[in-house]
């Protein structure tokens, strides 16, 4: 099922008649969630139902408050082309140089590609959940980036809670899938990468992230290793990518991430940057006063646009 959060409450859409309907009592979309088959029970009956009252889909916002985020990077060709463009861009001239040079006989720079322990251990790092923009909400240009950049990830929020879970147990707790924008700093996360002893993804990776209005329960969506998506900006396609091919697969990665501590109804956990699906693996640069939308097969889209009058916010539930 595809569902969205309204002010009037949780709504359901009706694939057959291509329409949405209210679903009656229902407002919290990680309780229906975590209600499982019950909650899809009723809401099959709301749709079949002679009265059911259709819903305007437009009016929804923000589809649950995130309770944490947790962000995996999966795959290694996006591992090597951005950190590639990362060096390319942002890092002193020599250190350009070795690289090219190096690549030209035809082999990837050792130092380009992950190690070992990307491939034993899912990779990941704890983001900001609280700087959440909606759909159709407008992006501020950072104060301390020139380089800001998009990330088109598939992402899901748990529906039951984690402790020590196995890699079954793990997969059982997704609740369902979303688009997420993974906003970053370019320039600051090359500059982290150098410097700071906790790595690439401080200052360049708090700042926001969007999420789209529609969640589809996991039953619905069927393999996230399947999942096909694209960049839209100003309308033109800039980029396509899929999932398939991670180092990991989303029981493993829940499964680590659980160990000694308890996830919960509500934490977002990202797949990471579809391969392809950033600016900077593009070498093309967005700029105030685009619009940057990002899609997924079978979910939907989120879109915003960069405006220069915006200012740091977090997005309101609807």
């Amino acid at each position: 099922m595809k569902l969205r959060t309204t002010p009037d409450g949780l709504i359901v859409q009706d694939p057959d008649r291509d329409s949405w309907v209210l679903l009656p009592g229902e407002r919290d979309l990680l309780a229906f969630l975590r209600d499982g088959a019950a909650a899809q029970a009723r809401a099959a009956a709301a749709i079949a139902a002679g009265d059911a009252v259709e819903a305007d889909p437009s009016t929804a916002g923000l589809p649950f408050v995130p309770r944490s985020m947790r962000a995996f990077m999966l795959w290694e060709s996006h591992v090597i082309q951005s950190s590639r463009m990362l060096v390319k861009h942002f890092f002193p001239g020599p250190a350009w140089r070795v690289v090219s040079a190096f690549e030209k006989t035809g082999r990837t720079f050792p130092k380009l590609k992950p190690n070992q322990r990307f491939w034993d251990t899912p990779t990941f790092y704890v983001a900001n959940h609280t700087m959440v923009l909606a759909d159709g909400q407008d992006m501020w240009w950072p104060s301390h980036t020139k380089a800001l950049d998009f990330e088109l990830e598939l992402a899901c929020v748990l529906r039951a809670p984690l402790v020590d879970a196995t890699p079954e147990e793990a997969r059982a707790a997704v609740g369902g899938w979303f688009v997420l924008n993974d906003w970053s700093a370019r320039d600051v996360q090359a500059d982290d990468a150098r410097h700071n002893v906790f790595g690439p993804v401080i200052k360049s990776k708090t700042f926001a992230n969007s999420i789209g209005s529609d969640v589809v329960t996991a039953d619905a969506f069927g393999d996230w290793k399947d999942a096909t998506g694209r960049v839209r900006v100003d309308g033109e396609v800039w980029c396509e990518g899929a999932t398939r091919g991670p180092a990991h697969d989303i029981g493993e990665m829940l499964a680590y991430a659980s160990r000694g501590e308890r996830l919960d109804a509500g934490d977002v956990i990202s797949t990471g940057t579809m391969p392809g699906c950033c600016g900077l693996e593009l070498e093309r640069w967005i700029e105030p006063g685009q619009t940057v939308e990002l899609e997924i097969d079978g979910i939907g889209t989120v879109a915003n646009r960069i405006s220069a009058g915006a200012v740091p916010t977090t997005a309101v539930p609807a």
